[in-house]
Parts: C-alpha cells; sequence; structure tokens
C-alpha cells in the first residue's frame, strides 16, 4: 500500500511538472529532461510511469477531461434553467483555466494542432453535442428566441470559446479570461434571448461571471 501511494504522489509529480513546462515552453519543445528537473524526479522514475513525451501528453489530456466532465455533470444536475446550466458550465471551465495546471495543460495540448499526428475531436464533439443539448431544451423551455438552431448555436460557441481563450492566454496569461468570457456570452444572449427576457439573462450573467471573494478579480 505504501508502494502504491508513493507511485501514484511520483505519477502525480510527473504531470504537474509536465504540465507547468508545456505551458511555459509547449509541448513541440518540452523535453523529458526538462519534465523529469521540474517534477523533481529522477529519469529512471519518469519512465517507469511513462514511456514517452507523447504517453505524458496523453494522460494530461485525459485527466484534464475526466475533471471537466465530472465537473459538468455535477453542474447539469443542479436545478437550472438550460441557459444558466451553459453559462454555469462555461464559468467553471474558465475558472479552471486560470488556477488549475492540469486543465490548462490539457486544454492547451488539445488545441495545439502539432501534439499528435491526428487532432484530437473527441473533446471539441463533447462540448458540442453537451450544448447542443442544452440548447435544445432552451428552445423548448421559451428561453431562446429559436432564431439559431442548437446545432448551429453549439458549432459556433465551442470554437468561440477555444479562440476566446487562446487570445487571453496571449495577452493576459489567462488572467482577464473570466471577463472576456463574459463579453462573449453577452453578445450570445443578446443574440438568442426573446427581448422580454434580455434584460434577465444579462443580469443573471452578470451574477455568474462575477468572481466571489474567494476567487479572484473582476473587471471594475
Amino acid at each position: 500500500m505504501v508502494q502504491q501511494e508513493r507511485a501514484r504522489l511520483t505519477r502525480a509529480k510527473i504531470m504537474l511538472g509536465a504540465a507547468e513546462v508545456i505551458r511555459t515552453a509547449g509541448y513541440a519543445n518540452a523535453t523529458l529532461n526538462e519534465i523529469g528537473a521540474a517534477a523533481g524526479v529522477t529519469k529512471g522514475a519518469l519512465y517507469f510511469h511513462f514511456d514517452s513525451k507523447e504517453d505524458i501528453a496523453r494522460a494530461l489530456i485525459e485527466e484534464q477531461h475526466r475533471v471537466t466532465r465530472e465537473a459538468a455533470a455535477e453542474i447539469l444536475q443542479l436545478e437550472l434553467t438550460p441557459v444558466e446550466h451553459m453559462l454555469r458550465l462555461c464559468m467553471d471551465l474558465a475558472e479552471r483555466l486560470t488556477v488549475d495546471p492540469i486543465v490548462r495543460a490539457g486544454i492547451r495540448l488539445t488545441t495545439d494542432s502539432s501534439t499528435f499526428d491526428t487532432p484530437l475531436l473527441d473533446p471539441y464533439r463533447d462540448w458540442m453535442a453537451t450544448f447542443e443539448e442544452l440548447a435544445r431544451r432552451a428552445d423548448a423551455a421559451g428561453e431562446t428566441n429559436g432564431l439559431i438552431s442548437p446545432e448551429v448555436f453549439a458549432r459556433t460557441l465551442i470554437p468561440a470559446y477555444t479562440g476566446v481563450q487562446l487570445v487571453s492566454e496571449t495577452f493576459t496569461g489567462r488572467a482577464d479570461l473570466i471577463d472576456r468570457i463574459h463579453d462573449l456570452w453577452r453578445v450570445l444572449l443578446t443574440a438568442i434571448i426573446p427581448a422580454e427576457q434580455l434584460a434577465a439573462k444579462l443580469a443573471l450573467a452578470d451574477d455568474v461571471f462575477t468572481v466571489k471573494p474567494a476567487g479572484g478579480r473582476k473587471r471594475a
């Protein structure tokens, strides 16, 4: 049991070290020596857990996807309207992208076309399917104006979110990510919400995307 716990902790250290190196240098420039040094483990310990840099990258993506999908499942269990579910899912991921090194690395690896020979499509498909279903429920509940189909909405939102977080990373290291995602949703809500409900939905978005005192900052 002690050996198993030690092995688990070593593997976690390697993944955290890899996440930091990939965040600063990118996947293509990261080396196993740098990852081992950042993790504080020997090369032998690193190769005991992972055969290659690609194995580490895949493990990071799998862990990131597990964490974000489990968080999403918890949010979807809450008794909220479909639109609020969508807002809170986007806020949760934005917060994780600012504080969780594994999530940051996993998303970077997913969006970096140089990571693998074959692009990773499943994460995008999963999120688009989730938001298409929520948009369909919002339509059925009369929360949206029906001018944009659920499929088109999901196909637009997920790439837009991806682009916004990449721009935020480039300009501020994601320090302004929550503000930028809030802005994105103000545009989306204005396009999809019936006029008589718009003020209430914009106020809801203001509340969802306001970082609470224990979290971080909110732009004045």
